[in-house]
């Protein structure tokens, strides 16, 4: 069945295939995130969103997989909201165990 709006020439509307990565780098950001590993998945994910609805607009509708892109991206950014939450997290417990260890004496006592 042909649909009314379609020229008969042209192509198929097809998946995007950095839609399907962008998702992938999400899902690996999110899962990575809270070992600060998150960042380098979700940095490449969402340089590919981007890349991916540019040539989804210059393609004008014949390459799907927007919700895909729009997943992956929202999945990327809580990676590196877990990533940086696990900094901040390691930051303040380092800094309490630095505040409870006990002042040790590097010089050697003085006497007159």
């Amino acid at each position: 069945m042909v649909d009314a709006g379609r020229h008969p020439d042209d192509p198929e509307p097809v998946r995007a295939t950095k839609a399907r990565a962008v998702w992938w780098l999400g899902l690996v950001a999110v899962a990575t995130g809270p070992l600060l590993g998150g960042v380098v998945p979700a940095t490449v994910a969402l340089t590919l969103a981007r890349q991916a609805r540019q040539e989804a607009y210059a393609a004008e509708g014949f390459l799907t997989g927007a919700a895909l892109v729009r997943r992956g991206e929202l999945m990327a950014w809580t990676g590196v909201l877990l990533a940086a939450t696990a900094l901040v997290l390691a930051v303040v417990v380092g800094l309490f165990q630095v505040a409870a260890t006990p002042p040790t004496q590097d010089l050697a006592p003085h006497f007159d």
